[in-house]
């Protein structure tokens, strides 16, 4: 059975002119055929650039904001991209989601103000200058201790990040993303590192900013600590060991508790050992094993049992046996040796505790975790939970610095200093061999191997990383908040009465606050904000914003902050009218301290974490400059959207979040939107090595602008979206067909007159059908804007443009609207009806395709100051509602679908060439079809010179469509002369004398366009 569809191309101007139908008269210039300048080829490459132009000279930006003055605010603060090389393909993405967001809420009915802003402080920066502007040159880098060397540095990053802030912005605003371009904001100016500053001198007068002594990640590459975001994860291939450690006295003085890691490196900084009281333990013994072996026959071990026999394997341990079972209370009761202890190293005689940890489970390894306090988070926090107890039986709780900032031993890992665990090219050093030659000579290595497993990098260095106990600057996750005089702070809203008002606890109440775009984001960082560390700030780097504080030591090795307000004024005053280089001028110390300066304070020359400047970004933008000023709810009814791609949970929304809930009690946004990342067309990701790298500028050069724009909104942001030159080529494709609508409605509306509008009352079936559907889309597309949907309103778009107008509509109306006479009703009608389907159409649009619309705008209004921009979505009257009718014709329309596959057949048979040879017979046995049928010109709906309706059964060689069932048709040809005006056959073709060959209709069309001629 042959299946029709209803997507029959519109012929275009050109093919409806280039002949004529009767060689004595051209008629087709008596044809009101569509006329228009607007090019079915949209050189969008050279069209894109002058818009813009145009918009720079309507100053858009402005008359934006002017008549969105007074409405309720939608702010979308921008987060700032990093100000360091061109963009590339994800940029234009966050860049793109983020102007149709702001344009369709303006058009919604906001004041949409998008400010866009840079990150400008940071290592990326500093390490290409040191690259580019010393290493290249053979040149030292400056000795950074001296002020003056020191600022000569910082303002060569300052004039780097200059440069690609310039850059950057002129390809952003080639993508036609609308926004205060001539006053974005920049974390290096001289106000946000003002304010910056203010920032963290609040979290010192709060109480969260210590200075402590943790294991931090540490890029050996770039010598400095890095915060979780600034870490990516890629496969690493390790060392691993399972090491013995002999429990000293008791009964089992001839044991060892075995432990397994990945880190051989880390065992001159070993403490103690963690079990689990959940995990089951067993007493193992060698009873065969190879005369070569590490693993010896006699060895008694102490294992989980649900791992022993996997350690075992690994130990090439031919067979052993369980002796006994070993209860947690035992193991509590243990200590044991280090497993260096036995060597004449020196250091490593202390007693190593077992510790019951949550941590530790029987997943891998052995059921004990080797257990180094200076080298991992959950280490640390397990030896200084158990810091009293420690005490109480003696055992010293310090923490050694067993490794420096090149990765080297110190003197704190006794017969190791100067192994290197990384190598500066970010390499394995000679650490780990050290380590494992001298756990063999101590007897003490049960079996060795090798591991490729995920393992923490540096993000800009792409070189892997090191926990290394560092004394750094921590913002405390789970300490009271307090004021400056020591009093609790005034508890936000958002917190539960019975919740600590902890920076933890404040962030915690403050996401269930946020609209979170998808609603999987909510979790997402409830489950980071819940399990993270304290916030690292601290950075040992050149170009950034200093850690505004001074501090005196203490006793207990720890150090007092100075709080004073006058001291913080001075620094604040002294950033805004010279930046943060202010803070490394000579005598800087004693023009901020004033009367401090006799005693024994010192400034902080550590920089912040990039983050932190990030996360303070709403404090110089959405508090400080007027039109960004959003009264928010729940007292007010504006809202501010950050938005960025999904690796910000961990990132700028993480630091964002903290940064304002520690100052302010709650998140600085309303609603937050993530988008994920781009790949190829086969789910890879770009890289130029595979050469499947796809760059915004090319695509703008080749297609243009609003072909990205198209694929963004085309595709689903919330997940990975793929581009590449296929996928492009079915998005241009898409394009061209909503363009040649558009330009077909354009061309028809040349004859429109607003003084021949028809009332919706007077208007024929068909034409009231479009205006329902317009009613159904105005609320369709609103709820999908609201929601950010923006897929969903390219696809109702899509559809509705390409199946329902071009394929359906347009064609069904093409001969009223070319061919009957000027007083025609239901040509007056559809002119009518095109006229709203256009104004809704391009300003739906216009977020998604801005160049397009405008283009489309201008060729229809001729407008010199105007910009399709300027307008709201046009409200769409609640009488043209009329489900009834939509009803009737969705049925008259599953007719018309079966004729249409009918004459298909007929047109591949080469029976006929046009549908308007036909006068199709239509069988319909169901009477619901029957009855919405009556009344329906079916000749005009399917595009036939005539048609007949019968509710008879049809011959069985009759047409049918498996999906329509109750309907058939017989094809017949229609009778009578072809019209040389409309080329519809009809037997009344010359029954006007005056004109022979033309239909009475097109005869008293002819007439009409007479007389006009002759009254003008």
């Amino acid at each position: 059975m042959t299946h029709a569809t209803e997507t029959i191309p519109i012929p275009s101007p050109i093919q409806m002119t280039d002949k004529t139908p009767s060689d004595a008269v051209d008629y087709s210039q008596t044809l009101f055929l569509p006329q228009t300048d607007f090019p079915m080829r949209a050189g969008l490459p050279k069209k894109e650039p002058e818009l813009l132009e145009r918009w720079a000279r309507l100053d858009l930006y402005q008359r934006l904001r002017e008549v969105g003055r007074g409405r309720p605010r939608f702010v979308l603060h921008d987060g700032p991209p990093y100000a360091n090389g061109n963009i590339h393909i994800g940029h234009a993405l966050n860049k793109i989601l983020k102007d149709v967001v702001t344009r369709s809420q303006q058009m919604l009915g906001y004041d949409s103000n998008y400010v866009p802003g840079w990150d400008c402080h940071g290592l990326p920066i500093e390490w290409k200058i040191e690259e580019e502007n010393y290493r290249k040159k053979g040149k030292a880098k400056p000795d950074l201790s001296d002020s003056a060397a020191m600022i000569a540095f910082r303002q060569e990053c300052r004039a780097y990040a200059e440069h690609w802030l310039d850059a950057q912005r002129t390809e952003f605003k080639r993508l036609g993303v609308e926004g205060d371009w001539d006053h974005p904001y920049a974390t290096m100016s001289f106000a946000a590192e003002a304010q910056i500053s203010r920032e963290i001198m609040k979290f010192a007068a709060n109480g969260l900013l210590y200075r402590g002594s943790k294991p931090v990640m540490w890029s050996v590459v770039e010598k400095t600590a890095l915060a979780e975001a600034e870490v990516e994860y890629h496969d690493h291939t390790s060392d691993t060991v399972w090491v013995k450690f002999p429990v000293q006295g008791g009964e089992l003085s001839a044991v060892s508790i075995v432990i397994w890691t990945t880190t051989p490196w880390t065992i001159p900084g070993n403490r103690a050992i963690s079990f689990s009281s959940k995990i089951a333990y067993g007493l193992y013994e060698v009873t065969e094993a190879a005369a070569d072996n590490w693993a010896k026959v006699g060895d008694k071990l102490i294992l989980a049992d649900k791992l022993a026999e996997e350690v075992f394997k690994s130990a090439r341990v031919a067979a052993f046996k369980r002796l006994d079972a070993v209860p947690a209370e035992v193991l509590a009761g243990l200590t044991t040796a280090h497993p260096l202890a036995n060597l004449d190293l020196g250091g490593y005689d202390f007693q190593v505790p077992m510790l019951d940890g949550d941590h530790v489970t029987d997943d891998a390894g052995t059921g004990f975790v080797h257990t180094a306090p200076g080298h991992g988070r959950e280490d640390f926090e397990i030896w200084t939970q158990n810091r009293r107890w420690l005490e109480e039986r003696g055992i010293n709780p310090a923490i050694p610095y067993t490794v420096d900032e090149d990765s080297l031993y110190t003197v704190q890992a006794p017969g190791f200093e100067g192994k290197r665990v990384i190598t500066e090219k970010g390499e394995k050093g000679d650490a780990n061999q050290a380590v494992i030659d001298a756990l063999v000579a101590a007897g003490n290595l049960l079996a060795r191997g090798r591991l490729k497993h995920q393992y923490p990098h540096s993000w800009r260095s792409k070189k892997p990383v090191i926990f290394r106990n560092t004394p750094q600057w921590f913002i405390a996750m789970d300490q009271d908040i307090r004021q400056a005089d020591g009093k609790a702070a005034p508890r936000p809203a958002t917190l539960p009465g019975n919740e600590p008002d902890t920076l933890r606890a404040r962030a915690l109440a403050g996401i269930k606050t946020v609209e979170w775009v998808p609603e999987s984001g909510e979790n997402r960082i409830t489950g980071m904000i819940a399990n993270r560390p304290d916030w690292v700030v601290s950075r040992q780097r050149a170009w950034g914003v200093p850690i505004t504080v001074f501090v005196r030591p203490l006793n207990d090795g720890s150090v007092e902050i100075l709080r004073d307000e006058a001291v913080n004024a001075r620094i604040a005053q002294a950033f805004e009218a010279e930046g943060a280089d202010a803070w490394y001028k000579e005598g800087a110390r004693a023009r901020f301290l004033g009367e401090h300066a006799s005693g024994d304070w010192v400034k902080v020359d550590d920089v912040l974490d990039v983050w932190f400047d990030s996360g303070s970004t709403h404090t110089f933008t959405l508090e400080v400059r007027p039109d960004l000023k959003a009264d928010r709810p729940p007292n007010g009814p504006d809202r501010v959207m950050y938005l960025e791609g999904s690796d910000q949970h961990r990132g700028w929304f993480h630091s964002s979040l903290l940064e304002s809930c520690g100052t302010r009690g709650r998140p600085p946004y309303d609603a937050v939107l993530t988008h994920g990342f781009v790949l190829d067309e086969d789910g890879r990701k770009m890289s130029k090595s595979l050469g499947n790298v796809v760059a915004p500028q090319t695509v703008i050069k080749d297609s243009g602008a609003d072909i990205l724009r198209l694929w963004v909104c085309a595709s689903d942001y919330s997940d990975d979206l793929r581009i590449g030159p296929e996928i492009l080529k079915t998005t241009a494709d898409t394009y061209r067909k909503l363009r040649n609508t558009i330009r077909w409605l354009l061309g028809s509306l040349h004859h429109y007159q607003p003084s021949e509008r028809v009332a919706v009352a007077d208007m024929p079936a068909l034409e009231k059908l479009i205006l329902h559907r317009l009613w159904e889309l105005d609320g369709q597309i609103r709820e999908a804007y609201v929601a950010f949907d923006y897929k969903r309103v390219n696809a109702l778009l899509t559809n509705f443009m390409t199946t329902e107008l071009s394929a359906f509509y347009f064609d069904v109306r093409k001969d009223a609207l070319y061919c009957d006479p000027l007083s025609s009703l239901t040509r007056r009608a559809c002119l009518t009806v095109l006229d709203e389907v256009f104004n809704r159409l391009v300003t739906w649009l216009a977020p998604i395709l801005p160049f397009t619309c405008e283009e489309a705008f201008l060729a229809r209004t001729g407008s010199q100051d105007g910009s399709v921009h300027l307008l709201t979505f046009p409200e769409t009257p609640e009488s043209w509602r009329d489900g009834a009718l939509a009803e009737q014709w969705r049925k008259i329309r599953l007719v018309r679908r079966v004729v249409l596959g009918a004459l298909e057949v007929e047109r591949a048979a080469k029976r006929i060439g046009s549908s308007l040879e036909a006068a199709p017979v239509i069988h319909v046995t169901d009477a619901e079809l029957a009855a919405a049928l009556e009344g329906v010109d079916l000749a005009e709906v399917c595009i036939t010179s005539d048609a007949s309706l019968l509710t008879s059964e049809a011959p069985a060689d009759a047409f049918r469509l498996d999906e329509v069932p109750g309907v058939a048709v017989v094809f017949a040809r229609a009778e009578g002369r072809k019209c040389a005006r409309s080329w519809k056959v009809s037997p009344e073709v010359g029954s006007d004398p005056e004109y022979p060959d033309v239909t009475p209709r097109d005869a008293q069309a002819l007439r009409e366009l007479k007389a006009r001629a002759a009254a003008e």
